[in-house]
């Protein structure tokens, strides 16, 4: 699998007779439904004919995909991913002070829909409550063995009956003071969860060190996380996020340090490395309390079209960014993620020899990733009468 990336005067036809493939090819490789609409700087994914042996060594790896909408077009894209997919998680199941949990949405045509294409659906257990992690409804839930108890009852009576066959535990802002009351949750978890033959996860915030401050991070215990999970996920992403001043989302070099520490902590086969499937447009200067405008990689690479700017990209955050002034005459900076930038990751995956790779979050529009993952790695997958443990 080659990627190319577009220079002044390319065409999708002279890109095929230079690569020896169809102009088509290549436009459905990447999502493209304008030929005219190429970018200067944007990367490209060229298909392998078929029939053509790459050679590279194929390791296999598991894929996860956290889907945070569960209707149109999430079910297509689950239909797109199914082939490169072990796990979907739909995020998520909310965890309540008085033992009950509550999905978000209701899940079950995509659960069923993960059980049909051989991947296993993941449930994930969050203290998310109202539009964020809430750092007290994890304290009454650490504090509270009742709660604890009717809150596993109440999981494993979903998974049971939904078919479910790993749990994901995703506890975020979690207060200091309660790593060890955590730490005990984990436990708990372990034990009715593996007596029932599932898997146990968890997500972990991107330390880089063990006693490194803040409330994203401090709760968080990478030893005894991966010493009783089956895996975890590192969420290495949103070093750019939302609400926060422009920077690249998943930025290599710093996922590189984290890794740097994980593995001293979690054995290898138990890493999942997060990745974004995303960008953000941020108008500028940046001003605390506002927003950037979340993008699929299409859309941005469609705005830098539009606005007929090129695409540049930071070698050592290994991403693709680009600046516009809008109709206001605002200015504007975009990271988003692309062909190059998804590959940089998966090279992490293999240099680093994790598990394997978890993306957040879909739905999106990046039509390279199933190309890209099925052309360097084999994916794991399960049937309905497989059990996960062992």
């Amino acid at each position: 699998m080659l990627i190319h990336v577009v220079e002044p005067g390319d065409t999708l036809w002279e890109l095929g007779k230079l690569y020896h493939v169809s102009a088509a090819d290549i436009a459905a490789a990447n999502g493209i439904r304008n030929p005219e609409q190429l970018v200067v700087g944007q990367a490209l994914v060229i298909p392998t004919r078929q029939g053509e042996v790459t050679g590279a060594e194929r390791r296999t790896i598991e894929v996860n995909a956290y889907f945070v909408q569960f209707t149109d077009p999430a079910p297509h894209q689950l239909d797109v991913l199914a082939p490169v997919l072990t796990y979907v998680s739909p995020f998520s199941y909310q965890a309540e002070t008085d033992g009950s949990i509550r999905a978000r949405s209701d899940e079950t045509a995509l659960v069923d829909a993960a059980l049909n294409q051989n991947v296993m659906p993941m449930l994930v257990l969050t203290n998310w409550h109202g539009d964020m992690f809430n750092s007290d409804v994890a304290h009454a839930i650490f504090t509270s063995p009742s709660a604890q108890e009717k809150i596993l009852t109440n999981v494993l009576r979903v998974m049971n009956d939904k078919g479910y066959r790993a749990l994901n535990l995703d506890f975020e802002y979690v207060y200091a003071q309660d790593r060890d009351l955590y730490n005990a949750f984990v436990e708990r978890c372990a034990e009715r969860v593996r007596k029932e033959g599932f898997l146990l996860s968890s997500a972990l915030a991107p330390k880089l060190y063990e006693d490194q401050p803040g409330l994203l991070y401090e709760a968080h215990d990478y030893r005894w996380h991966g010493e009783l999970c089956d895996f975890v996920v590192l969420m290495t992403y949103e070093w750019g996020w939302i609400g926060g001043p422009p920077m690249p989302v998943s930025p290599v070099d710093q996922m590189r340090k984290v890794l740097n520490y994980a593995v001293t902590a979690i054995p290898r086969e138990k890493i999942m490395l997060g990745v974004s499937v995303y960008g953000y447009d941020w108008t500028l200067p940046y001003r605390p309390g506002t927003r950037a405008a979340t993008l699929t990689p299409v859309q941005a690479v469609n705005l830098a079209y539009q606005q007929h700017v090129p695409i540049q990209y930071d070698l050592r955050a290994e991403a693709p960014y680009f600046t516009y002034s809008d109709a206001e005459g605002r200015h504007h900076i975009v990271w988003f993620e692309d062909p190059r930038s998804f590959q940089a990751k998966q090279d992490l995956v293999v240099e680093y020899n994790l598990r394997g790779m978890s993306f957040w979050s879909y739905p999106t529009n990046f039509p390279q990733v199933p190309i890209l993952v099925n052309n360097q790695f084999n994916t794991k997958k399960w049937t309905r009468e497989q059990t996960p443990v062992g």
